[in-house]
This record gives C-alpha cells, sequence and structure tokens, in this order.
C-alpha cells in the first residue's frame, strides 16, 4: 500500500484507485440486481422512495440515470471472501450477503439524513425532503428488514450466523449514531469520547462487511474476527477522512455546501481534536461554536481548525489506524498479495476526495 493521506485538493488516481474503481464498478454491476430485486418486492409508496433514493427513478417515477453510491461495503464482502481464498463460485454466492450489507447501509442513510436535517445526497434533494419523514422513516425500516429477509432466505451454510451478526452490527450502529446525537446537546466531548462514536457508527458496519464475507469463505473464527478488526480500523480511517471532506470537500464531488458539518456544528473528529487542542485556535473555534453559525463564519471555522492542527491530526490519524488495520488483516490471510483487492479497497476509501 502506498501513504495514505486526505488530499482534499483533488481525486487522486493511483494504481489502487484504478484498481479499487474497477472493483467497485465490477460489484456494484453484481450486486445491484439482487439489489433491485429486493426493492421491487417492497409495497408501492415504500418503494417509491426507495427506488429514488437510491437513485433509480425520479420524484415522479420515472428511470434515473442517478448512482446509487460507490458500493464500498457491499465490495468488501466480495473482497474478503476472495481474499480469504474462496473460489469465483463461492464469491458469487455472497452476493446475497452483500446485497443485504448495502441495504442495511443505506437504511441508516435515510434515517441519518432525517437525524441531520441534510437537504443533499447524491447531488439531489434527499428523500425525506421529497416524501416528507414519515414516509423516509418507513422506507428504511423496510430497507433493513429486507436486509435481513435476504440472510434468512438464503440457503448458504454461513447465512444464520451472518443474519446475527448483521442484526448485532445494527444495534452497535444505532447506539453509535445516537451517541453523535447527545454530543450535539453537550458542550465538551472528548476526543476519545468521539473516537468510540465514530468506531460504532462507521467502523462496526464496515467490520461486519468483511466478517460477512469470511463467513460466506468458510473462515473459522479467529479468520473472521480478523477480518471484522480489519474493517473497523479502516471504517475509523473512513470516518476520518469523511469528516475531512465535511469540511474542505468540493461541493461539486460532495453534492452538499462548503463546510456542511461546520454549519450544523458538527462534532465531527477534526472538530473535537482541535476544540480540545489547548491551543488560541482551538479557543476560537469554541467561540464560533457556541452559537449559531452564519455562513460567513464558515471560513473562519474551518481555518481555525487546521490552526489548532485538527487537520493534520486527523490525516494522520487515518493512516496509523490504515497501519492497524493491515495488521489486522495479516492475522487472517498472512500472504498479503493475496489481498490486494481488499487492500486496493482501504487505500480507496482513505484517499477518496469526496
Amino acid at each position: 500500500m502506498g501513504p495514505v493521506t486526505a488530499d482534499t485538493a483533488g481525486t487522486v488516481v493511483t494504481g489502487e484507485g484504478q484498481e479499487a474503481a474497477a472493483l467497485l464498478e465490477e460489484t456494484r454491476e453484481t450486486v445491484d440486481p439482487e439489489l433491485r430485486r429486493a426493492v421491487e418486492g417492497l409495497p408501492a409508496a415504500m418503494r417509491r422512495v426507495a427506488m429514488y433514493h437510491f437513485g433509480w427513478e425520479h420524484e415522479g417515477g420515472g428511470p434515473a440515470a442517478g448512482g446509487a453510491g460507490k458500493a464500498i461495503r457491499p465490495a468488501l464482502v466480495l473482497a474478503s471472501a476472495q481474499a480469504l481464498g474462496a473460489p469465483a463460485e463461492a464469491v458469487r454466492g455472497a452476493v446475497r450477503a452483500a446485497a443485504a450489507v448495502e441495504l442495511a447501509h443505506n437504511f441508516t442513510l435515510l434515517h441519518d439524513d432525517i437525524i441531520d436535517r441534510d437537504v443533499r445526497r447524491r447531488g439531489r434533494p434527499t428523500a425525506w425532503t421529497v416524501f416528507g419523514t414519515p414516509h423516509a422513516i418507513l422506507a428504511g425500516d423496510a430497507m433493513m428488514a429486507l436486509a435481513l429477509r435476504l440472510l434468512a432466505d438464503d440457503p448458504h451454510p454461513a447465512s444464520a450466523r451472518a443474519s446475527a451478526r448483521l442484526a448485532a452490527c445494527v444495534v452497535e450502529l444505532c447506539e453509535g449514531q445516537q451517541a453523535d446525537c447527545a454530543f450535539e446537546e453537550r458542550a465538551h466531548v472528548s476526543l476519545d469520547e468521539c473516537l468510540t462514536m465514530a468506531a460504532a457508527k462507521t467502523g462496526a458496519l464496515l467490520g461486519c462487511a468483511c466478517a460477512l464475507g469470511a463467513l460466506y469463505a468458510g473462515a473459522g473464527p479467529e479468520e473472521v474476527e480478523a477480518m471484522d478488526a480489519f474493517g473497523r480500523e479502516a471504517g475509523l480511517a473512513f470516518q476520518l477522512i469523511d469528516d475531512l471532506i465535511g469540511i474542505w470537500g468540493d461541493p461539486g464531488h460532495t453534492g452538499k455546501p462548503a463546510g456542511a458539518d461546520l454549519l450544523a456544528r458538527k462534532k465531527s473528529l477534526p472538530v473535537v481534536a482541535a476544540l480540545t487542542s489547548g491551543t488560541e485556535a482551538g479557543e476560537e473555534l469554541a467561540v464560533l461554536y457556541a452559537g449559531p453559525l452564519k455562513e460567513d463564519d464558515v471560513s473562519r471555522a474551518a481555518r481555525a481548525v487546521e490552526r489548532a492542527g485538527g487537520r493534520d491530526w486527523a490525516q494522520a490519524h487515518a493512516a496509523d489506524r490504515m497501519g492497524r488495520a493491515v495488521q489486522e488483516l495479516s492475522r487472517a490471510v498472512p500472504d498479503l498479495a493475496a489481498a490486494g483487492g481488499l487492500l486496493a479497497l482501504a487505500e480507496f476509501v482513505t484517499r477518496r476526495t469526496r
């Protein structure tokens, strides 16, 4: 793997990036048919919301050419199975598990958009702003139920363990989201608390995706846990980069206003690192965060985070977490050459700029 950085000036195109992009495209082509079959089985009102959310239909119901997301989590399921030596047929057998993980992820997105009052996702209005909050919540609930049903109906011998693992993961995700919401009501949050929250809110599902791939590859308990740990560490690195993008990302790529996280006064990891830095810039940021931010204050807040060391800390900590992720991976896959696709995906999510 090359160095892990968060270059927010432009998209990184490296050998790993090209390999990851190809893997993500292949995953989308493989998993989307299973995903669409599941979604099309929903009752009409919820199906309409879900089809819009995935970018497959316009608000009025006509077909749309929008993307359904990057497919990082289902790609991790399939790449994990492959890294553990599963033959091509066994990897294809994990497609239903990959679709289940993607449904669970999008359940969280529908609900997160409502909780955070986000009005844009993937470059267009969020589902709750189009269809209303109750309809978006119920569509999300139905998608989570679909995820568990996909696994329950799967004849694969690992499906029951996979279903139990995904259900436990979602409870952990909810715990992380609840902590995130609670932080917004508190004046002071420690960096350790914030890291624990991010590990649950983001790391848990990436770990679960890797563990499901291991289960479907027929791996033993120690290998499954090592893959889960790999995904969790990579997930925390992912969240760190996501938080950087939430401050310095290009609106043309993110589909959200510049500094959207700052405008919402989110206590993201770079922000908390700055607030707890004991620096003059950190104190300036605390004053800004004490009251509602105006759009003119966003650039000031971003500069304060950077001067307080929040940006550098997040980049360095993302690199550290990816180092830990590779160590965990080596417990399950001693010859890392066999995990080339998995490492390429991990490199991609920690070098992305949108």
